[in-house]
């Protein structure tokens, strides 16, 4: 019975050292020491943006008729006074039927004698539209083509972000369509006067693209990435490191040999979201403490869990 007894009492010796190497080995495992680095950080935001015409022209006919050749195609670049169609009025487009009718020489004299009406471009740019084709008859309001003069990007932007923008700024664009793709562009143009968008006051930022590629189209959806600050080489730590307290910032430093750790306050700049700059308050040769989440450790705890044949609960094998 005593032998018992002193088994027993080994036992929860043994499971008792073994308790409190494991919450000693836990606390080691989930905690490690990390010294400040120089290096470059970047606040950006980003806004969504519209791919748009910065001039669109609607060609409408001079008359109304029939439209008898149109000479250019969607996509096709053109000059100003260049033709684009051929129409003809109701009257010659008649007077060219009845003619038609009676002979071919017929309707080559009339042809000749009467001639059409051309439609000319009125700037330089490339057709983004085309509506009708040759042979519909349209009216005076009937829109024939649209050209654009070159495509930008629109996006409206909050007030509180418009004063990290100015005007030739270069930003970085990605279009939805093709999401691996980045394309460079040049803020040209911040709105005046504001409008209400989801009740946010925003103003219109125009952004030219510095090489319009064949991959861009009109009504494009487009995210705008934009550096609000950057600087370089600066003293860098993770944002997971730092303690807020009373309105004041602090990291816990390792001092001495015996790794007691000591609450210092720094100073910090810009953040990134993952980086942050330390303007003062620990230096390159300080060992800082970075603790591990609670949520990744419970993770990697969770991960020593497996079910054992036969036993409804979980045990905990140590792999």
């Amino acid at each position: 019975m005593k032998k018992v007894s002193i088994i027993i009492i080994i036992i929860i010796i043994i499971f008792a050292v073994y308790l409190s190497f494991s919450k000693q080995r836990d606390k080691s495992e989930f905690r490690r020491f990390i010294s400040p680095q120089r290096g470059n950080i970047a606040v950006e935001f980003r806004v969504t943006g519209t791919v748009n015409p910065r001039n669109r022209l609607e060609i409408k006919p001079q008359i109304a008729g029939r439209i008898e050749d149109i000479l250019v195609v969607e996509g096709q670049k053109v000059k100003k006074g260049e033709i684009l169609a051929w129409m003809s009025s109701t009257d010659r487009a008649a007077l060219l039927d009845i003619a038609r009718s009676k002979s071919q020489d017929e309707y080559i004299k009339w042809q000749d004698k009467y001639k059409p009406t051309p439609i000319i471009s009125s700037i330089d740019g490339f057709i983004i539209a085309r509506y009708n084709e040759p042979g519909q008859t349209v009216t005076l309001n009937d829109v024939i083509l649209v050209i654009a003069d070159t495509l930008i990007i629109e996006a409206n932007v909050d007030e509180t972000d418009l004063r990290y923008i100015k005007l030739g700024q270069e930003v970085n664009i990605f279009l939805d369509a093709y999401p691996n793709m980045k394309f460079e562009g040049i803020v040209e143009h911040i709105a005046y006067e504001s409008k209400i968008v989801n009740n946010v006051v925003v103003y219109k930022v125009k952004i030219l693209p510095k090489k319009i590629l064949p991959n861009f189209r009109a009504g494009m959806t487009a995210t705008i990435e934009i550096s609000a600050d950057r600087k370089e080489n600066v003293l860098l730590l993770p944002v997971d490191v730092i303690i807020e307290k009373n309105n004041k910032k602090y990291v816990n430093v390792k001092t001495g040999n015996n790794n007691k750790l000591e609450l210092r306050e720094v100073v910090t700049g810009i953040s990134d979201g993952k980086k942050i700059e330390i303007i003062s308050g620990v230096n390159e040769d300080d060992s800082v403490l970075m603790e591990i989440k609670n949520e990744i450790k419970n993770k990697s705890q969770a991960r020593d869990f497996r079910m054992i044949p036969g036993i409804g609960s979980p045990t905990r094998i140590r792999r």
